[in-house]
């Protein structure tokens, strides 16, 4: 069962770093994003081992810039960080392709489909099509979810070599379990995301919610440099003609995203 992640030490996350203030600071956003709720000052300091006049002064600056808020005695993310994270995507080509071509798709239209990128163990949840109604769990953009038990996190670590997932799975304990058919070890992982290499696509059966069938594609990447990212579907008690005609429709999906842009006055 997964214990949750910790956050790393103030000195193992600043070692290294010419900037300890602009690390910390990055430090108290991620705490805040993933808390679910107001931190205190004390709650900040105590849990990212600063000292207590130091959290004061980069929350201070934090909230001049909006980046964070006062909520009663506790602080949460601010403003700034939702339009921050709303000029990187207006920035991000995948994402405006992606809703291109699920409302002009006849089967990803209909359906809910996600995209998103590996983000160390987890997935990172870019955009959201919703052709379909939500279902409890079903992603939001900007939610983040344990790769190890969606269908685009295997499709993602599908990707890497296996030396690599090993080493970001290391410890079975950090592998998050939320059904009874959720992968809950790196031995499982790595023979899930084998299976996913071979037969080209990746599946979470019932492993996020015990209806939902997940089916994902990894987009292949224009350079070297590109993020990676994957398509994926979440199918509600799907016929095996559903999981057919889906796959097909993200590959063809995948594979218009990772095409290069065409240059204006390039031939065609």
């Amino acid at each position: 069962m997964a214990r949750p992640e910790a956050p790393p030490t103030s000195v193992d996350s600043e070692k290294g770093s010419g900037a300890p203030a602009v690390s910390r600071a990055m430090r108290i956003l991620d705490l805040l994003a993933d808390a679910g709720g107001p931190r205190t000052l004390t709650d900040i300091a105590r849990e990212l081992g600063i000292a207590k006049s130091s959290t004061s002064n980069l929350c201070a600056a934090l909230e001049e810039g909006r980046l964070i808020r006062r909520v009663g005695s506790g602080f949460l993310l601010g403003r700034r960080t939702v339009e921050l994270g709303s000029h990187y995507l207006a920035g991000f080509d995948p994402v405006r392709e992606f809703y291109r071509l699920c409302e002009e798709s006849p089967v990803l239209s209909r359906q809910l489909v996600q995209i998103a990128l590996l983000d160390g163990t987890r997935v990172l949840y870019l955009a959201v099509h919703e052709g379909r109604e939500r279902f409890t769990l079903s992603a939001s953009v900007g939610d983040r979810y344990p790769a190890s038990a969606t269908a685009v996190g295997t499709a993602l670590l599908a990707e890497l070599d296996d030396a690599e997932i090993a080493e970001r799975f290391a410890d079975d304990r950090d592998i998050v379990v939320f059904t009874d058919r959720s992968t809950s070890s790196s031995r499982e992982l790595l023979r899930k995301v084998r299976t996913a290499r071979e037969r080209g696509y990746a599946i979470d059966d019932g492993e996020l919610h015990p209806s939902v069938l997940g089916v994902a594609v990894a987009v292949p990447a224009a350079t070297r440099s590109d993020l990676s990212v994957a398509v994926g579907v979440s199918l509600v008690r799907p016929m095996d003609e559903d999981q057919e005609e889906v796959v097909a429709a993200l590959r063809e999906a995948a594979a218009a995203l990772g095409r290069p842009p065409l240059v204006a006055g390039a031939p065609a």
